[in-house]
């Protein structure tokens, strides 16, 4: 097996790709190669290609990229090889055989670490590897991140097999879709006496790119009163609405004062219930406090890469407002199987086969990370047989 070339999109800096061929490795007891078929493009992609790549800066000084590195953690592909015994499981308990769909994990957590022994959510792990991000194409077996023909699957990672009725172009959004998990423990978060997330809330989500647009599914899902989406593209607001939003506001086309008024009036004068941040930027925190009522979340979702500093007024924003601020820095393993059960689900509610709008093949990987950078894109993916 060792003598076959694998391609693979390399990311040699910031910047620039490589198209590179690396040896394709047997698994060791542990692990596994899974055969890619489709991978995401990830606004952490985007941002370690447009050199903010330090992570995870609230953990001490963060983790800084080492390059190179193949990029691409929203990975299905299909189980290619198993090393060891031949025998592997997947999270939910379902013995995997060669040739079964399957999603990849995006992190890997160490279990020995005092956030892993205390039972936090393993993005909390001090010791964390991802694929697609930290693990370096330097070292051997090389293949770590979905812009590949093959992924190579270390140990303690997990896989969870893909149900037959989710076609793979669904399938991809499936760690995007975990990430809503903040949205059930906005349920259990209060210091009230009343939950964080009520039937018939108004929820505001700045930013309708993929997780924005998981989050607003998710939220009516959950029983959300008014939907406003709040994006810079009319293609994703146009398509936010096909996804559950009521309202929608380009900030291209309204100042702060006029979104702050709109969510006001929809609420009587009090402000939206939850707002989720999912715009990536940090300009967007100041307004997605203004806009929250008395006692309101804000749940601050997915982005881990450094983009910078905002000021807040703690009093006005905060204390006197009694906020709830719930930061989501990833998945959790539990929510990917009934992640995928409900997309199947919700298939032919929702336009779901519709939401990876652009494939590219390896070769064109620089055309498809600006493309999904662009405002005429939903999730662009990466097809690495293509």
């Amino acid at each position: 097996m060792s003598a076959t070339p694998v391609l693979a999109a390399t990311l040699v800096q910031p910047g620039k790709y490589e198209l590179r061929e690396y040896p394709l490795p047997q698994p060791g007891p542990g692990c596994a190669l899974v055969k890619m078929e489709l991978s995401g493009i990830c606004g952490t992609d985007k941002h370690t290609y447009q050199g903010f790549t330090t992570q995870y800066a609230g953990t001490g000084d963060g983790k800084q990229i080492r390059f190179p590195i193949i990029q691409g953690h929203e990975n299905v592909g299909t189980v290619a090889a198993i090393g060891g015994n031949g025998q592997y499981a997947d999270f939910e308990g379902i013995p995997l055989q060669l040739g079964d769909r399957v999603v990849v994990g995006a992190n890997v957590s160490c279990g020995e670490c005092y956030y892993c022994r205390h039972d936090f959510p393993y993005y909390f792990c001090q010791n964390m590897t991802d694929y697609g991000n930290n693990l370096c194409a330097a070292d051997p077996p090389y293949l770590f991140g979905g812009w590949s023909q093959y992924i190579y699957i270390v140990p303690r990672s997990f896989l969870v097999r893909v149900p037959d009725d989710l076609p793979s172009e669904v399938a991809v959004l499936t760690e995007v879709m975990a990430v809503t998990v903040g949205l059930d423990r906005a349920k259990q978060m209060s210091a009230f006496p009343s939950e964080a997330f009520l039937f018939d809330d108004t929820v505001v989500v700045l930013g309708v790119g993929p997780l924005g647009m998981c989050f607003l599914m998710k939220a009516r899902m959950l029983g959300a009163g008014n939907i406003v989406a709040v994006d810079l593209s009319d293609y994703r607001l146009q398509f936010a609405k096909r996804l559950g939003a009521d309202h929608v506001l380009n900030v291209s086309q309204t100042t702060l004062a006029d979104r702050l008024e709109f969510v006001r009036h929809l609420t009587h004068g009090r402000g939206a219930d939850l707002v989720i941040e999912t715009a990536g930027v940090p300009q967007a925190v100041p307004e997605a406090l203004e806009m929250l009522r008395l006692g309101g979340l804000l749940v601050e979702a997915g982005n881990f890469s450094d983009l910078g500093e905002v000021a807040i007024s703690p009093h006005r924003h905060l204390c006197s407002k009694s906020v709830r601020v719930l930061g989501v820095g990833g998945e959790e393993p539990a929510s990917y199987g009934p992640s995928m059960r409900q997309m199947a689900r919700y298939m032919h509610t929702y336009p779901l086969r519709e939401f990876v709008s652009h494939r590219y093949p390896l070769r064109d990987v620089e055309a498809a990370v600006h493309k999904s950078i662009a405002l005429d894109s939903m999730k662009v993916a990466i097809a690495p047989w293509a």
